[in-house]
């Protein structure tokens, strides 16, 4: 039976990953995927430099080795040739030995120039690996740079769409002050003013009008009632005839500059006396 204590415990711990994952800013993951790229990269250039170093090594080994060969192969053709040419058996004994101890380590420095080209020719090929493992990874690498910088472009952007969106959404949400009065509200206002004082102001000059022609009609019945009260008064004194009567009359409403009302007044005088 499992745990319930580590299974609870891996359960939060998956649990906690995932919570991460979904707050994390999304920059902020692109930039620990840069540092994770660049330093798989380095990590794979450190360990090509060591096989390239490792054939290096094993070259200057090898070459060291063939140098150590041809001296001793030297030394021992001159001690078997200082052998050959003694004066004595002791001499040509000593040169003997010598030229065998100079072919034993000669011996050994083929073996170990033997076991040096085996190990060179293994670094050689782990080292063309290793240059081509790292060619791979600049590549990759170049290839995942370019994929972040087109995934900081998109966040970037998201970012930009999603700022629009939020100040549309507020914009949107935006509501008037209530105890603020509308510019619509102000115009209608204004307008309804305005439309009721033309409406007086057509109103009184309509009323103003008729009352100036009532007054003008009044002075001129007043006019032409003191008119006539003339023209009789000159009848009763005897002082002309009628047509004289007409013609005062006449003169006196040029003065005034009033014919409408001689004419009415020279009518009126002729009726009465017509009448009398």
């Amino acid at each position: 039976m499992a745990n319930p204590f580590s299974k609870g415990w891996k359960y939060l711990t998956a649990s906690l990953d995932q919570k991460i994952d979904e707050n994390a800013d999304p920059m902020v993951q692109i930039h620990q995927a840069t540092e994770a790229a660049k330093q798989q990269h380095e990590a794979i250039a450190r360990q090509a430099a060591q096989v390239i170093g490792n054939r290096n090594q094993l070259e200057m080994k090898l070459n060291r080795l063939l140098a150590e060969q041809e001296k001793l192969a030297g030394n021992a053709r001159s001690a078997l040739q200082a052998a050959d040419s003694a004066d004595s058996p002791e001499k040509a004994q000593q040169f003997n030995g010598a030229a065998e101890l100079y072919a034993t380590q000669l011996v050994s420095v083929e073996t170990q120039i033997e076991e040096t080209k085996a190990l060179h020719a293994q670094a050689v090929t782990a080292s063309e690996q290793a240059t081509s493992q790292v060619k791979q990874s600049e590549a990759k690498l170049a290839e995942q740079l370019a994929q972040i910088d087109e995934l900081r472009t998109q966040v970037q952007q998201t970012g930009m769409q999603e700022a629009t969106t939020q100040a549309v959404e507020q914009m949107a949400g935006v509501q008037t002050d209530p105890s603020v009065p509308t510019l619509d509200a102000v115009r209608e206002k204004i307008e309804r003013r305005y439309a009721n004082a033309l409406g007086q102001q057509e109103l009184m000059h309509h009323t103003m009008g008729e009352r100036i022609h009532e007054i003008e009609a009044v002075s001129t019945d007043t006019r032409a009632a003191a008119k006539l009260d003339e023209i009789r008064a000159q009848l009763a004194a005897g002082g002309g005839s009628a047509q004289k009567a007409l013609e005062d009359a006449a003169e006196n409403a040029g003065d005034t500059g009033d014919a409408g009302d001689a004419e009415t007044d020279s009518t009126s005088a002729s009726n009465e006396q017509s009448k009398n």
